[in-house]
């Protein structure tokens, strides 16, 4: 569903996003009632606001290179930002990508001058029911935003990134491959590290990264195509950006 446009750059919602905030609001309404209701719903709200920043710093950061971006799609799983073809120059290609994760450090150092570190890292699950835990979570999410998205999982932000490091000293097919191959070793060890949690096994980041996994592949195997057809010619790609995310991705 198309939303806006911002800087010519089409926004748009995913139809199961209604879905994913439909769920998250009947959780909270049965935690808390109407007032668990309208903070998740509000939060969930803010946290896609910080999703689309981060795909904006890529987009925006793109644009100055004159790629095109026609769309940036909001899903459950985060957001989708679909980039036209980007030279075969990786530095600027790394400029691009780390624009987005770079975008959720400046927003938590923007919030920390308002209110106190969380204490915890990670979320414990309760709602944010004051204007101060509201930040403050909002707070931990962009930490946690900008540091997920540079594990070197390919096609995540940090794998495409450890790609455009290999691109400078190596064919740009086979530091793919390279940034592929190391992006599923992280993506598999994750699986099971997420899978085997004693507490609470967390089988939508397993299937995320699963997903991944089979999106390293793909990318590789259509790059490769790509080179096999025009060499010279850069391949259109698409940066996915999560949520713990970032598919960033995405």
């Amino acid at each position: 569903m198309p939303l806006f446009r911002v800087s010519g750059i089409q926004i748009s919602l995913h139809f199961t996003f209604f879905l994913f905030i439909g769920y998250f609001g009947w959780e909270g309404w049965r935690a808390a009632g109407l007032h668990g209701l309208v903070w998740t719903v509000a939060y969930l709200v803010m946290l896609f606001v910080c999703i689309t920043l981060h795909e904006f710093g890529h987009g925006l950061t793109a644009r100055r290179y004159r790629v095109q971006v026609p769309r940036i799609l909001l899903t459950p799983i985060g957001g989708i930002i679909e980039l036209g073809s980007l030279p075969r120059q990786p530095r600027r290609e790394l400029a691009i990508i780390a624009a987005g994760p770079a975008v959720n450090f400046v927003l938590a150092a923007f919030l920390a001058l308002w209110v106190p570190w969380p204490r915890l890292f990670i979320a414990d699950g309760t709602i944010p029911d004051t204007v101060q835990s509201f930040v403050q979570e909002l707070l931990r999410f962009n930490i946690v935003m900008g540091l997920f998205n540079l594990i070197p999982v390919f096609p995540m932000d940090g794998g495409r990134m450890l790609r455009a490091g290999l691109a400078t000293r190596m064919p740009y097919l086979r530091a793919t491959a390279i940034a592929a191959r190391v992006g599923q070793l992280f993506a598999a060890f994750l699986v099971v590290v997420v899978l085997t949690v004693p507490s609470r096994p967390n089988y939508l980041v397993a299937a995320l990264f699963t997903f991944i996994y089979f999106a390293a592949e793909n990318e590789y195997r259509w790059i490769r195509r790509q080179e096999s057809a025009s060499p010279a010619q850069a391949p259109a790609l698409g940066s996915i950006s999560t949520k713990s995310s970032q598919f960033d991705s995405r």
